[in-house]
């Protein structure tokens, strides 16, 4: 007997861009089988009129802050009832806990969704005790953060993310130099939150390329959206499409949305940022108490970065046109850059993928439906070297699967209410079992920490 059928509805065949009505078999997590009168099952969903989809993947998003929310879960709920089932946490230089503690915490309690993590430049220059942003590293705290890598890695971590923004003193040097222990190895990534944006963003690029170019990784530009949606974005992909070209193995993601969310303190809203952006202080959106959905002042905004400086502010600032450029791209896949504080912060980490097939491929087509698939399923996996077991409607294939109507499904969360649940997914399964229902959490412990294949 199966554990879970499916019946009724149309199975999203990725690879031939066919919709399909067939049914899916699922036992002991796996995929069993696919096709026409399968054997009884435990379990039997009905999704007619509604699209069986792979599990959608977040390839950058950012992981709990559990020092806020405890032993329970923020940012990984959210993830879930949007249809992801893997998210890919410790990016943009960035981690809240070393990924082994991680992955213990995972396999004590269980996780809403199946968890990744890159190990982070930021996090590593922290633990070796330079703390300063605009200093460079020692030769001395490179080599520790070298050898750190080395064990994360061992460990089963995606590869390393670096924060360029956020640490102005890090030399090229520095970033190569923490890769000493992994050159080469292209069963890795290396992913970064670049140096620049807007009129800085196509020297950032260039820096990117290059340490994929000497390190020999295959490089993700984060987030291209808030690195270049100001007026250069279609430089900013024909410059990629170059390295691409020649040889590099460089790709990009970007979210849905025309505002970029970080840290009121963080060296990106360094004095003279908002004018190089040609924004106002009303452009900044604060996130929490005391100033929770307030609009900025100069007053304000010097406040927070001084006395709040965790506190997360959302920037009004890019330009919608120049995000959909980027989400259209061959070389662009969709991830959420998805972060909160105590359940604060901006809504593409509860509505960027409902948000992407909704308004961007029935409403506006942007692309077609397979090709909208595509960048939150099969082309994270295959950058994740999931293929194989996730990201395809397969047999054999991990039973990650989203089930939703195409008509109906669409973001809700917004900028003062940052979680709001999406309307238009019917189930979400994960590791074989029923984790959602509609805008319910059925099983918030299914998911597991999944190391780098």
């Amino acid at each position: 007997m199966l554990d879970i059928k499916i019946v009724g509805g149309r199975a999203a065949d990725i690879r031939n861009r066919q919709l399909k009505d067939v049914e899916i078999g699922i036992k002991d997590g796996r995929i069993a089988q696919i096709g026409k009168d399968l054997p009884e099952a435990a379990q039997t969903i009905d999704a007619k009129g509604q699209v069986i989809a792979p599990g959608f993947i977040d390839i950058h998003m950012h992981e709990e802050e559990f020092a806020l929310c405890g032993d329970g879960w923020d940012i990984a709920e959210c993830m879930l009832l949007m249809g992801v089932t893997t998210a890919v946490g410790g990016n943009c230089g960035s981690n809240r806990q070393w990924p082994a503690l991680m992955e213990e915490r995972i396999a004590r309690q269980g996780s809403p969704i199946n968890y990744m993590l890159f190990i982070g430049h930021n996090f590593l220059r922290d633990q070796v005790g330079n703390t300063d942003t605009r200093a460079a590293s020692t030769p001395e705290q490179i080599e520790r953060m070298a050898r750190m890598v080395k064990d994360a890695v061992d460990e089963g971590a995606v590869g390393v993310s670096y924060g360029i923004e956020y640490a102005k003193g890090m030399t090229y040097e520095e970033e190569l130099g923490v890769c000493k222990y992994i050159l080469g190895r292209d069963d890795l990534l290396l992913s970064a939150h670049y140096r620049l944006d807007g009129d800085g963003a196509l020297p950032s690029i260039d820096e990117m390329a290059g340490l994929c170019r000497d390190t020999g990784i295959p490089f993700q530009i984060s987030h291209l959206s808030s690195c270049s949606a100001y007026g250069n974005m279609q430089d900013a992909l024909d410059l990629i499409q170059r390295y691409r070209d020649s040889g590099l193995d460089v790709l990009a993601d970007s979210y849905p949305y025309a505002a970029f969310s970080t840290s009121i303190g963080s060296d990106v809203f360094v004095p003279g940022c908002l004018e190089r952006l040609g924004a106002t202080y009303s452009d900044v959106e604060l996130t929490d108490a005391p100033y929770e959905h307030v609009r900025c002042t100069k007053e304000i905004f010097e406040d927070a970065r001084k006395n709040y400086p965790e506190m997360y502010a959302v920037a009004h600032v890019m330009r919608e046109d120049e995000i959909a450029m980027a989400l259209a791209h061959p070389l662009v896949m969709v991830a959420s850059d998805g972060l909160y504080r105590g359940h604060k912060g901006h809504p593409r980490g509860a509505g960027t993928f409902p948000r992407f097939l909704g308004k961007y491929v029935r409403e506006e087509k942007l692309c077609d439906f397979f090709t909208g698939l595509e960048k939150i399923t099969s082309m994270p996996a295959k950058r994740l070297r999931l293929d194989g077991r996730k990201g395809y409607l397969e047999e054999g294939y991990d039973a990650d699967i989203t089930i939703f109507d195409p008509e109906r499904i669409i973001d809700r969360a917004t900028f003062t209410e940052p979680q709001l649940k999406p309307e238009g997914i019917g189930w979400v399964i994960l590791n074989g079992q029923i984790a959602a229902k509609g805008q319910t959490i059925v099983n918030g412990s299914c998911g597991k920490y999944v190391r780098r294949p």
